[in-house]
């Protein structure tokens, strides 16, 4: 009975939260990588942080407005182009400049915090980036311009095994599909211009 009583005791122990290393580094902090691990995402707080720590490595002032812009990336849940985060970011301070923005947008994607998206037209769009799961596939509709992303860890896995094939390394890969709407062709409305993938 006591090699029990022990046993319980020490799996508590092992498993209670105040045993966790991560709780002993930093209390109620956990880094990116845990979040990741135990909740599949990156929360705000972590990229705050993580945007904070990139500014000062790379010697750059953290300003209002480039807080500012920050918040605004962080408040979006779909693609967004400059244009309208100079707008979002305008209403938590009027003082943000077009300027600002410019030159804020290559840092968050440098600092891995924002994903540029590509689609081939002359506007560049960003997402916040909110997981550490770089494996997504778009989606364009042609029609209303709404890119729509999906999770596609069969990227990883190709972009390896084919690499591997030709004796590479992958540094980079995307998977974009642009396709137009049966809908609007068949009703003159397209309703997934405002819906939210899963």
């Amino acid at each position: 009975m006591a090699d029990q009583n022990r046993t319980s005791a020490r799996r508590k122990r092992l498993w209670h939260p105040s045993s966790w290393e991560h709780e002993k580094r930093a209390p109620y902090r956990l880094t990116v990588i845990e979040n990741v691990l135990r909740f599949g995402h990156v929360t705000i707080d972590d990229c705050r942080e993580k945007f904070k720590s990139y500014l000062v490595k790379h010697n750059l002032r953290m300003t209002g407005q480039r807080m500012a812009i920050f918040e605004a990336v962080f408040k979006e849940t779909s693609h967004f182009t400059a244009e309208e985060l100079l707008d979002k970011a305008r209403e938590i301070d009027r003082t943000v400049s077009r300027a600002t923005v410019y030159r804020s947008l290559p840092i968050l994607v440098e600092g891995h915090l924002v994903r540029e998206v590509d689609i081939g037209s002359s506007t560049m769009y960003y997402m916040p980036n909110t997981e550490e799961d770089p494996h997504k596939a778009q989606v364009i509709c042609n029609d209303c311009q709404k890119i729509f992303e999906i999770s596609a860890p069969f990227l990883q896995w190709y972009g390896n095994s084919v690499s591997g094939k030709l004796g590479l390394t992958p540094i980079s890969q995307r998977l974009q599909v642009t396709a137009s709407c049966e809908e609007l062709k068949a009703t003159g409305v397209c309703k997934k211009g405002n819906e939210v993938p899963e």
